[in-house]
């Protein structure tokens, strides 16, 4: 069952994620386009907690009807199984690209944590009722909020926040060391103990599913999600005096804030196109949302690809990268505004090659 509203969400969400991800220069972006250096929330760090909102919203749409007809056995379960190993290795497959070297590969990543996320809120949610679900959301945020405030970091005797020094940290330098985030080596910001809050952002999205899939007025709905919304973003907001919203340790503060925002979006998306109709618009979103595999993966590799691709020009290696925006600042406009007209243009790109794949009806699902 196509959710139209969702499919538009889930491909603003991917539009953004190729311009924050590919500007033509790293050191002239504008602030809203790079994550917070540690606590605080930009428009940036919305793009990964949204995606597993929508990861989870989308789970009582496909597996809704199996669960409330009893029909949820085991054959579903090794399906839901066999996709969170697909996706998980298809992330150390793009972690690895080109080179492979497994001794120091990383193994944490955006799409290995959507695979976890994934595969526990679909069990969750096949196996558990709405109420005990909220239960477990509520449990998931408690429980995280003191195991990283009160909870002394080996090696330190505090319990800490900071980037090194917080007990995930420790966790993912423990068990995963030498296949962490090369930004740091240290930590990773997909790293073990904060995938569990991120299964907090994908139980959000469940409730938001179920509650869109019932019967009853379309605008009764959105209104509840509208209040929710709200609600979750003022929980978040106060809780962020004494929990910091932060991305990449995941905090509880950060699931209720930008889940709160993540409903309000849907919300108005639901309300402009299957209460007011306006649908006109929506086409150009679907492309992208009804093949966000072919989104993440395409990116990675072409953007890859731009970086390792050189050849002598002179005294110095140009990279394909370096050659193509050479051209954009060539056009004297302010660095800021070419590096980010050069996101544009690899985000449209992929726009052409969207759009040709979906009227060829080419998909790639898992």
């Amino acid at each position: 069952m196509r959710f139209l509203s969702l499919d538009v969400f889930r491909g603003m969400i991917l539009v953004l994620m190729l311009i924050v991800n590919n500007p033509g220069d790293w050191g002239a972006v504008y602030a809203p386009l790079l994550h917070a250096d540690w606590h605080g929330c930009t428009l940036t760090d919305l793009v990964f907690p949204f995606f597993l909102f929508i990861v989870g919203v989308a789970v009582p749409f496909a597996l809704g009807r199996r669960k409330e007809s009893g029909s949820s056995g085991m054959e579903l379960y090794k399906k839901i199984f066999f996709r969170v190993l697909l996706i998980f290795g298809i992330g150390l497959a793009l972690n690895g690209f080109p080179y492979y070297h497994f001794s120091t590969i990383r193994i944490p990543g955006v799409l290995q944590r959507i695979a976890l996320v994934y595969g526990v809120i679909a069990v969750l949610y096949l196996k558990c009722s709405t109420r005990v679900l909220f239960y477990i959301l509520v449990t998931l945020l408690l429980a995280y909020w003191f195991v990283l405030t009160q909870i002394p970091v080996p090696g330190y005797g505090y319990a800490s926040l900071e980037p090194e020094t917080n007990l995930g940290a420790w966790i993912d330098y423990s068990l995963l060391k030498g296949h962490l985030w090369s930004g740091s080596k240290t930590w990773d910001p997909e790293g073990l103990l904060s995938t569990l809050p991120a299964i907090g952002t994908g139980l959000l999205g469940i409730f938001a599913g179920n509650w869109l899939r019932r019967d009853g007025n379309p605008a009764e709905k959105i209104n509840i999600l509208f209040v929710t919304g709200g609600l979750c973003l003022l929980l978040g907001y106060f809780w962020d005096m004494v929990f910091p919203v932060n991305k990449k340790i995941w905090t509880s503060s950060f699931v209720l804030f930008t889940g709160g925002l993540a409903l309000l979006t849907l919300a108005t998306l639901t309300w402009l196109i299957d209460v007011r109709g306006y649908k006109k618009w929506t086409i150009h979103f679907v492309y992208f949302g009804m093949n966000s595999m072919m989104v993440f993966v395409g990116s990675g590799i072409l953007a890859r690809l731009l970086g390792i691709i050189r050849w002598n020009q002179g005294e110095k290696m140009v990279s394909l990268k370096g050659f193509l925006y050479s051209g954009l600042q060539a056009t004297g406009l302010p660095t800021k505004i070419t590096s980010f007209l050069f996101a544009l243009v690899f985000a449209f790109l992929f726009y052409l090659l969207l759009k040709l794949m979906y009227h060829k009806k080419v998909f790639w699902k898992l």
